[in-house]
């Protein structure tokens, strides 16, 4: 499961990394990317670095390119949860990862100025008029290359609001989390067993073709089989098959064929 966040400032995204990396999620974030090139540059980490040099990639290297850099980490097989998605390029982006969900976290102007303030960070704004000065610039820019929140969460596939006390919140969350659950694909029974036997194919010794089969009965495998030579018979691939190894046509000299098929 790969989990997405956006949000406006102080909605409560980083409590819902910490929620979910102490339930074993990996916890990423696009901004992460932004905070190591700064370094690099040797420039400062504040929000208003961070904001310009998103742009700046974005306008140099194309609109999805943090979210291009964090395909390259992701394990299909782990959970991971992705902070920091402000751009609708980044969800498309990030939405060619089988089971994505992008997850937008809401709560009122007045709660989320409260919690910015509570947070005391040296660059964040200080008064309710700074406050929304900034957001305006994260919500509604035309620029695309620039942060647009609004757009990002209208992309969103589920929505859960953090205007009460943290267990709630959580709550909340454990609930988005199962619906998620039941929303991942698992193949049925018969696609199930036919990437068995394509497995089971691979161990063919036979250098003409590969082929297997998986006996089931009631949704157990019972056996499972792939065609080359029997046992006690010099494996087709090191010469122990005459007619496979003379590279005859297909159909002809089918008595001098050592190689039993899948189901034998």
């Amino acid at each position: 499961m790969i989990v997405g966040l956006t949000g406006k400032n102080g909605s409560g995204k980083g409590e819902v990394v910490n929620f979910l990396s102490q339930a074993g999620f990996i916890a990423s974030s696009l901004s992460d990317i932004l905070r190591e090139e700064l370094k690099n540059r040797q420039k400062r980490v504040t929000r208003t670095n961070l904001i310009a040099l998103g742009k700046e990639l974005r306008e140099t290297h194309g609109l999805s390119v943090l979210a291009d850099k964090m395909l390259l980490k992701i394990q299909p097989d782990k959970n991971f949860v992705i902070d920091s998605i402000r751009n609708p390029a980044e969800v498309k982006a990030l939405k060619k990862l089988k089971n994505f969900y992008l997850i937008d976290i809401t709560a009122t102007e007045k709660v989320r100025f409260a919690r910015v303030k509570k947070r005391k960070r040296e660059n964040d704004p200080k008064t309710l008029r700074e406050f929304r000065r900034l957001e305006r610039a994260e919500t509604h820019s035309k620029d695309p290359a620039s942060q647009q929140l609004i757009q990002t969460a209208k992309l969103s596939d589920f929505k859960v609001a953090n205007n009460g006390t943290l267990d709630q919140f959580q709550n909340r969350l454990r609930h988005t989390i199962q619906k998620i659950s039941q929303l991942i694909k698992r193949p049925g029974w018969d696609e199930y067993f036919m990437n068995i036997a394509l497995q089971v194919a691979l161990r063919s010794n036979c250098i003409k073709r590969k082929v297997a089969s998986v006996l089931v009965k009631d949704r157990r495998i019972i056996a499972t089989g792939y065609n080359g030579t029997p046992r006690g018979i010099k494996n087709c691939n090191e010469g122990g098959c005459p007619r496979c190894n003379d590279l005859v046509s297909s159909g002809t000299q089918l008595g001098e064929c050592f190689c039993s098929h899948a189901e034998e």
